[in-house]
């Protein structure tokens, strides 16, 4: 907030020295952390929608300088309702996580600052709380706001550890256990983690913003897949001879279409469930109905083939 404050305030560019002398945290740190820290920053202010220019000054030569336009900067004028003010401040007394909670209430005093009245005491009375004791969990937070691929050691139980390369889509609390979604490189399908079960350190290994996140995947329809309700219908898919074995175990009918196709008849809870389990058979298994499972799955296919071309080693 100091850096927004500070970076508005001027309409001619500020060097680096001038803004470490200005704000007190910077002041206190060597010159190394500082550069991180500024960095940091200005990287976060940028991910806010605040733009942070940089130019020169004839004061320092040609030294960059930094400033934040105001035009670019300022809030819309903002006209919440009473109801839509509670739940802004519910939002902000949500997290006892101590990381995300400094967040909602930098968010809140961003709000604040722009002179709209929030109101934290409305609801009060409905309160709910979340809490994040995993040690991965600021690690995979971090690679899913920034869409950066992770790399860690997970262990199923009963099952010996096994270093995964995922690019993290979401993070999701089901049922009391955190869980983090996302494409599964090595596996080429979507997966979910439960964070308990990430073991050392999660480690980024790719650039930030290096994927897209399917617009129509959400992390609801992924926990349904991992939690399946009962059954809603049936899907029909096209599965070529002697493939997809496991698919067809739990088959309602399998008929031969031809020398080299059969059509498999599957009860299904969600179309999400028919597209992440045909999916993971490339294309082996086709989708014919219903059209929601046939859509996903071809968005599933073009998530893989995307992130294969991306990655030199495949």
């Amino acid at each position: 907030m100091n850096l927004i404050f500070l970076l508005l305030s001027t309409r001619q560019f500020l060097s680096k020295d001038q803004i470490r002398e200005a704000i007190a945290d910077y002041r206190a740190d060597g010159d190394v952390a500082f550069n991180r820290k500024f960095e940091r920053d200005k990287e976060e202010l940028r991910e806010l929608g605040i733009p942070v220019e940089t130019g020169t000054h004839s004061q320092f030569g040609d030294e960059p300088g930094y400033r934040i336009p105001r035009e670019s900067a300022e809030l819309p004028e903002l006209d919440l309702t009473p109801e839509e003010s509670a739940v802004i401040g519910l939002a902000t007394q949500v997290w006892e996580h101590a990381g995300l909670a400094g967040q909602s209430s930098a968010a809140l005093l961003k709000l604040k600052a722009a002179g709209v009245d929030v109101d934290t005491s409305a609801v009060r009375m409905a309160e709910p709380r979340l809490s994040a004791e995993e040690p991965a969990f600021d690690a995979m937070w971090e690679a899913v706001t920034g869409r950066s691929e992770v790399q860690f050691a997970y262990a199923k139980a009963g099952e010996p550890s096994t270093t995964r390369r995922v690019q993290p889509w979401g993070i999701l609390s089901w049922r009391g256990r955190w869980y983090m979604g996302g494409f599964d490189l090595d596996r080429e399908a979507p997966r979910l983690f439960r964070l308990s079960r990430v073991e050392g350190e999660v480690r980024t290994v790719g650039a930030r913003g290096g994927y897209e996140i399917p617009e129509d995947v959400t992390m609801q329809d992924l926990a349904r897949s991992l939690f399946p309700p009962e059954p809603v219908g049936e899907a029909v898919l096209h599965v070529q001879r002697d493939r997809a074995v496991a698919l067809r175990r739990s088959a309602v009918s399998v008929t031969r279409l031809d020398d080299r196709t059969d059509e498999v008849v599957v009860r299904y809870a969600s179309p999400w469930q028919v597209a992440a389990e045909a999916a993971s058979y490339g294309p082996d298994v086709v989708v014919h109905s219903p059209p929601e499972a046939r859509q996903l799955t071809a968005t599933l296919l073009r998530s893989a083939l995307d992130a294969a071309t991306l990655d030199p080693a495949s």
